[in-house]
């Protein structure tokens, strides 16, 4: 979903939050799998993988006698042992603590750690007891009971209760504690209001919804549970301690994990490597407990040009989605036989690759001055403005040039994969004189090469993307030329991941960004903290929380931001498809117009696996719906032994 910010290149996918309507949606009617098969040759993986069945519940008995209900892998025996070693791009973690960050890396070594109450599966889209053993809903939809399964442990041996669930909703979640944690509240809201969830005994939580919640469990989905013993006392002591809980800097060995694996140690700047959770609530078809890999590392590398040359290098086993860029997937596909690798095509991804410029219009209480300079505020806040931008853009040159081929040009906030995208907003093509036009209703003129706004003001401001990303700093590149033909000075400035999002999330001194957002096939609402005025992430005009409740009080929402907000509830308080779909084509279509995010491109997602790994099944709906991309089933991946 929008949760996250796609740094792109990451291997552990960001997606927070698990998507699917009550209804399960066959991945073949989701995407087009042959999208990007004559550009990268690739294969396509959306029927490749049938559907496995359902997951089964195995007892087993624990050396104290007790019972411990645990489910059976899906996929074919493994081997025991061996290391999978996998990228992303940047500068890594920025913390350890899941619900304290907010950027990609710290949420995909968070999954890694920390199990879910709810799954959506990769084949179906239809949520699973994952934590849970059972899933029961009252005949109105606002109640839900949801029993554990028997014997779950932490890592150091302390059970899994009711207690965690109801700590990390009701204390983490519920109080936003953490930008992740805020992010949480933001799309398990409804109306305003936040679920409630009580303890009925040890292993039985019950929820209530305010409303009928339709997507409510594809978004319980995204929470993992917190261990309630290790976590409340810091809480207690205040807000700062816990966002600090689990810094980098933290012996990641002491964290207590209910996930596949462990953090063992942290190189800065080079690696996460972790280790298996031996307690891990996962057995394989003989009964043994998973997962297969002893170890799994999760490799930084500094920027994009090096990830491919890893993977030749045999220093990367796999790449995942948004690992391979269009201009090496022809290439790639040429070498699968000699270099012992096969790669797929898993079809149009959910995410989206936009342009946007700060339209805050607030000042900063701590200083009295505007986030956004005067001049520029009035800019970025005119529609014509962003209407022209937009009209500028040469997207086709992108997907050709840039993407070669490997991409969709995009100008909905709703990708071409999802079900609910809004096939009547038309893409158009780039019109420099209609560009000019729209300025000039907006109050700007072009005097030779510059453009000047009312007051003799020439237009010139500040483009960021993350560093290191060449695909992003070429479309930066790209945009910045198409303005300049309009008379605009755009001065490209590429910084730091981490940096960046911290500009756009707290510090608010930025002009324009490049950057993207991960999405969703099957559900809407997930944007929710993207779109709501309120939202954690509501990155073109980001109002920040104030007080010790984390709240966001919203004193200045536009008309067209008020009515995102209303069908955003109304579109998630029904049950019906069709009214679903007309006011989620309504709030596409005031995006459309307004332009508060102009849309370039949604990329392809083609990944690569070395022949030797075993049980990599990766699947359309999987790279969306499971936060570890197409390792969705990271738990019984296997490294084959070499046949002698």
């Amino acid at each position: 979903m929008r949760y996250l910010f796609a740094a792109a290149l990451t291997v552990l996918l960001m997606s927070a939050c698990a998507r699917a309507p009550e209804k399960a949606v066959a991945p073949s009617s989701v995407v087009d799998p042959s999208a990007a098969d004559s550009a990268a040759g690739t294969t396509s993986a959306a029927t490749e993988f049938p559907y496995p069945g359902p997951f089964k519940l195995k007892e087993s008995k624990l050396p104290d006698g007790s019972v411990c209900e645990l489910w059976e892998a899906r996929g074919e025996p493994g081997t025991f042992g061996g290391a999978l070693t996998v990228c992303t791009i940047g500068s890594g973690p920025k913390t350890f603590n899941f619900w304290a960050g907010s950027d990609a890396d710290s949420s995909g070594v968070g999954y890694l750690m920390f199990e879910r109450l709810v799954d959506v599966d990769a084949w179906t889209g239809t949520p699973y007891p994952r934590l849970a053993r059972s899933i029961d809903i009252s005949p109105n939809k606002l109640d839900y009971t949801i029993s554990l399964r028997k014997g779950l442990q932490w890592s150091d041996g302390k059970p899994i209760t009711a207690d965690d669930i109801t700590f990390t909703i009701n204390t983490i979640v519920g109080e936003k504690l953490g930008q992740h944690g805020a992010t949480l509240h933001d799309v398990l809201s409804v109306d305003g209001k936040f679920p409630s969830v009580q303890k009925i005994d040890d292993l039985t939580v019950e929820f209530h919804t305010p409303v009928p919640f339709s997507p409510f469990l594809q978004e319980l989905a995204g929470v993992p549970i917190a261990p309630k013993h290790a976590v409340e006392p810091v809480i207690r002591k205040s807000r700062n301690a816990f966002e600090s809980l689990w810094s980098v800097n933290c012996d990641p060995k002491e964290i207590p994990v209910s996930g596949r694996f462990k953090i063992e140690r942290y190189v800065p700047g080079q690696r996460v490597e972790f280790v298996r959770n031996s307690l891990y609530s996962f057995v394989d078809k003989s009964g043994s407990r998973l997962p297969y890999l002893d170890r799994f590392i999760f490799s930084i590398v500094p920027d994009q040009n090096t990830v491919v040359l890893k993977f030749y290098a045999k220093e990367l086993d796999l790449l995942d989605i948004r690992s391979i860029r269009g201009q090496d997937a022809a290439i790639m596909k040429q070498r699968e036989t000699t270099d012992n690798f096969r790669m797929f095509n898993l079809g149009p991804n959910d995410g989206t690759m936009f342009f946007m410029v700060n339209m805050c219009r607030r000042k900063n209480p701590k200083t009295g001055k505007h986030y956004v300079e005067p001049l520029k505020q009035k800019w970025f806040n005119n529609h014509y403005f962003r209407q022209a931008i937009s009209h500028a853009i040469d997207r086709r040159r992108l997907i050709d040039n840039i993407m070669k081929g490997v991409g969709i040009e995009l100008f909905t906030p709703e990708s071409t994969a999802s079900v609910f995208f809004n096939k009547n907003l038309k893409p158009y093509p780039q019109d420099l004189n209609l560009a000019t036009e729209l300025l000039a209703k907006g109050g700007f003129v072009k005097r030779k090469d510059r453009l000047f706004d009312e007051d003799g003001n020439p237009v010139e401001f500040t483009l960021n993307t993350n560093a290191g990303n060449t695909t992003r700093e070429a479309t930066c590149v790209l945009i910045a030329n198409n303005l300049q033909k309009l008379g605009m000075k755009v001065n490209l400035q590429p910084i730091d991941f981490n940096i960046l999002v911290n500009k756009v999330e707290n510090s608010l001194d930025w002009d324009a960004v490049v950057m993207g957002l991960t999405g969703s096939k099957l559900e809407v609402y997930d944007g929710a903290n993207v779109w709501k005025s309120d939202g954690r992430l509501h990155l073109f005009d980001q109002r920040l929380p104030s007080g010790e409740n984390g709240k966001v009080a919203v004193t200045d929402a536009r008309e067209w931001e008020r009515r995102i907000d209303r069908l955003l509830d109304l579109g998630a308080t029904t049950f019906d498809q069709k009214l679903r779909h007309q006011y989620y084509d309504e709030y596409q279509k005031i995006v459309y117009d307004q332009l508060p995010l102009v849309y370039l491109y949604s990329s392809l997602d083609l990944t690569a696996a070395r022949n030797t790994i075993g049980n990599y099944k990766p699947t359309p709906l999987g790279v969306t719906y499971t936060p570890l991309g197409s390792m969705h089933n990271l738990e019984e991946i296997f490294i084959r032994k070499p046949v002698h």
